[in-house]
């Protein structure tokens, strides 16, 4: 399971032209679910998003999770996180879950986050989204929760 998480003042998700979910200060959170996701790793990289210090403290460092500073986290399904960009000029999508199981992934992770209490907003799986942001820093970050290889 992929995450590239941005630091955002405001950021918000639009499909068809009407918002359908927006947030200010916070974590602008693009997923994508590789084959041999499962929930365990969704609860895993939910937890450590949701402590990920990249919020300043007094003194300016980076030292404060989303939690701590009464954030909120936008979540966007994106699948292109897990393609293969090693050859060729086209990207393959290979790696990726397959579309059901990527949707399942999806919701898995988002209750996660609904039940941690921090506020949030949702993308639409599948959906063509418009996602305007203001990254404060800029800051962004890529977390990866790695599947259980094959014995």
């Amino acid at each position: 399971m992929i995450v590239l998480l941005q630091r955002v003042s405001e950021a918000r998700v639009s499909i068809a032209g009407t918002v359908v979910a927006e947030i200010g200060r916070g974590l602008l959170v693009l997923l994508g679910v590789v084959r041999g996701d499962s929930e365990t790793e969704a609860a895993r990289l939910a937890q450590r998003l949701l402590s990920y210090r990249v919020f300043p403290d007094p003194a300016g460092r980076m030292n404060l999770s989303v939690r701590e500073i009464g954030g909120s986290v936008l979540l966007v399904p994106q699948f292109t996180l897990a393609a293969d960009t090693s050859s060729g000029l086209r990207p393959s999508f290979s790696s990726a879950a397959p579309p059901g199981v990527g949707a399942m992934m999806f919701e898995r992770f988002v209750e996660q986050i609904r039940v941690s209490g921090v506020p949030y907003g949702v993308g639409k799986f599948g959906a063509d989204m418009q996602v305007a942001l203001t990254n404060d820093g800029p800051v962004t970050f890529w977390l990866e929760m790695e599947p259980p290889q094959p014995a």
